[in-house]
């Protein structure tokens, strides 16, 4: 990447970028499984699920500014273990975000079910996919433009919400019930185990921090990577917050479930009844502004792949929109395999997708935090800072172990591992025994 790119975006813009590519189904209809589980205390794990994301990318910032590198974490895991570190770091970020393409997918449509209840959940997830390659083939350039478009709407989308929440709370619009939990028990319905298991959606809406990562090498001044980080992340963080808060403080926690947004059931709640077909419409243009940053970070680390001979080199990006014939279809198979699995098993996959999908992100969060001492001097509170990540993330892991009805995602997330481990293995026994394949970087 040459430095004319590097100097094409302000930390504002990069900070805006990155709200689009996070703001999505992850917090609009996850967040729905996280108050089913954990109830109202479950904003408390949005804020340990900010705190960790932030720690995270403050480490990836720092590698950033220090060594500018166009795979970002990827090529940061190279640099400290070797290949085969930078062979799983890249193909793990790769299937959770086909993972995050399925999960955004299976939203959509029940977004759209919203409108539409007795349309099978496949027919519109292959609509969507379609739709989502026909955006892909106008060029990342596109893309990008309309990222920051749309990150700017879902903000204001959350910010109009917590202004209507706020008005209901205060009695000035709905049907004046506001069940306010004021008992231990009501704040924490399921018990530590149901919030336990409810920090993976947590962490889950925050898995955007990547492709945030994968921009920052285009900053007019790679030393304000920190900067973008942290100003998206406190401002995702109080509105998150904010929204979950005044959601669960107007609604009882039995009305919230994972088959509609909890913020479209919130305003539906108290009779009003033009906002929620309102909030529906913003919150399905949020997906599919987030699928499409998944389309993005896929073509984006598949090119970084092949480029460093970790993948074919046919899916090195050919054309002036950044992509290549190999690497649209591969995209292609991965959104159709979603729709397949929706025809096959519908009535749980959103679940088990987007838990694997976030587990996946949360393993190269770990991943990212283990090597980042190799490359960074770290003090003794930037020390405390990742050890705390580090404690948070591997709870937000075990929750999906103890939850039964998660479970199968884990195991999913871990298949996926073995898959890339196995891979990562024969991959760095070729090149000991064969030299000259050995790429060039």
């Amino acid at each position: 990447m040459g430095p004319r790119e590097q100097g094409m975006v302000t930390w504002r813009k990069l900070a805006l970028f990155g709200a689009g590519c996070t703001v999505g189904t992850g917090f609009f209809l996850g967040s729905g499984l996280a108050i089913e589980r954990g109830g109202p205390a479950v904003a408390a794990a949005f804020l340990i699920a900010a705190a960790s994301a932030y720690i995270v990318f403050e480490l990836l910032a720092g590698m950033t500014a220090a060594d500018p590198e166009a795979g970002s974490f990827r090529s940061y895991a190279k640099k400290a273990y070797g290949p085969w570190a930078g062979f799983s770091s890249g193909w793990a970020y790769w299937c959770s975000e086909l993972l995050i393409m399925g999960s955004q997918l299976m939203a959509l449509s029940i977004f759209s079910r919203f409108w539409f209840p007795n349309v099978p959940l496949s027919l519109f997830a292959a609509g969507y996919a379609v739709l989502s390659l026909m955006v892909l083939l106008l060029g990342t350039a596109l893309l990008s433009r309309l990222e920051h478009v749309l990150g700017a709407v879902k903000l204001m989308a959350i910010a109009g919400f917590i202004a209507l929440a706020a008005a209901i709370a205060a009695g000035w619009a709905g049907n004046g019930d506001v069940p306010f939990p004021n008992r231990a028990r009501e704040w924490l319905p399921n018990g530590i185990g149901g919030f336990w298991s409810a920090l993976v959606y947590a962490f889950y809406a925050f898995g955007g921090l990547e492709v945030l990562a994968l921009m920052a090498v285009r900053l007019r001044d790679p030393g304000d990577a920190p900067k973008a980080g942290k100003t998206m992340l406190a401002v995702l963080a109080v509105l998150y917050v904010s929204a979950l808060g005044l959601a669960m403080a107007i609604v009882p926690h039995a009305a919230f479930s994972s088959k509609e947004s909890p913020f479209v059931t919130a305003v539906h709640w108290h009779g009003l009844p033009v906002f929620p077909h309102l909030f529906n419409a913003v919150f399905m243009i949020a997906g599919f502004s987030t699928m499409a940053a998944s389309l993005f970070a896929v073509m984006t680390m598949v090119t970084v792949l092949a480029k460093d001979g970790d993948a074919p080199r046919r899916f090195v990006a050919n054309d002036r929109r950044g992509l290549s014939s190999p690497t649209f279809l591969l995209t292609a198979a991965g959104l159709f395999l979603s729709v397949i699995l929706a025809l096959l098993v519908p009535a749980r996959l959103y679940e088990y997708i987007t838990t694997a999908a976030g587990l996946l992100l949360l393993y190269n969060w770990l991943f990212i935090l283990s090597f980042a001492p190799r490359l960074l001097p770290l003090g003794r509170l930037a020390r405390w800072k990742r050890w705390a990540a580090f404690l948070f993330i591997v709870l937000a892991v075990g929750g999906t172990v103890v939850d039964r009805s998660i479970r199968p995602g884990f195991f999913i997330s871990l298949a996926l591992v073995a898959a890339i481990a196995f891979a990562a293995f024969i991959r760095t026994r070729k090149t000991v025994q064969n030299p000259r394949i050995r790429p060039q970087t």
